[in-house]
């Protein structure tokens, strides 16, 4: 949370008197490594590395469309049992935004979310009274997330973003969604990017490269 309130203020606070910026930017595709820290309730945490995709297109100065892919994964043993699961997550929607001043603009985003989860289990020897949990299983959500929140540019070489909202779908009851994230533009094309997203029990964080248009 005091990360959070440092960034807002930081965008909020921008000197709107210096030299103009890069304004902030909307079409972009970007990849890398993405981190899933994942509640497992009674079997503790889970902790899933993995890739991910982001890309997003401006439509006109008010409005852009948005998808992103991530796939993590983790794997585990004892003995001759052994265990693998994976979690992808897709996301498409659109976003308005509004220049609150030449740095700053306020941003809202609709999204349809797919969670998909599978699990491998494997070893467990018969007549054990544990043979039945060997084999696959996979299950799905779908959910539409909205949330709300600031982009800006604190300075000519960075950008920062901040936004809070709400996921809901089946199976998943209103769950908060934070997102903290920010960019060091290398050229007026390259830029390096991290971003951390808290979804109810889940936490993710993702560095990647990112390139504008």
């Amino acid at each position: 949370m005091r990360l959070s309130l440092i960034a807002l203020a930081m965008l909020a606070t921008a000197p709107l008197t210096a030299r103009a910026a890069s304004p902030v930017n909307y079409t972009y595709a970007e990849a890398g490594y993405t981190h899933l820290d994942a509640d497992a309730n009674d079997f503790g945490s889970l902790k899933l590395n993995g890739a991910y995709l982001r890309g997003a297109w401006a439509i006109n100065d008010s409005f852009h469309a948005f998808a992103s892919y991530s796939r993590v994964a983790d794997s585990t043993s004892a003995g001759v049992v052994s265990g693998k699961i994976d979690i992808d997550e897709l996301a498409v929607g659109g976003g308005w935004q509004m220049a609150l001043s030449e740095r700053v603009h306020f941003t809202t985003d609709l999204a349809w979310v797919r969670l998909a989860q599978s699990e491998k289990l494997s070893g467990f020897p018969t007549g054990s009274g544990y043979e039945h949990l060997n084999g696959r299983w996979e299950d799905s959500v779908n959910a539409g997330r909205i949330t709300i929140g600031l982009r800006g540019k604190p300075s000519a070489r960075t950008e920062a973003w901040i936004k809070a909202g709400v996921l809901d779908g089946n199976r998943i009851d209103g769950e908060f969604v934070g997102t903290l994230g920010g960019q060091f533009n290398l050229t007026p094309t390259w830029g390096i990017v991290s971003q951390a997203e808290w979804t109810g029990d889940f936490t993710q964080y993702t560095t990647g490269v990112r390139a504008r248009f």
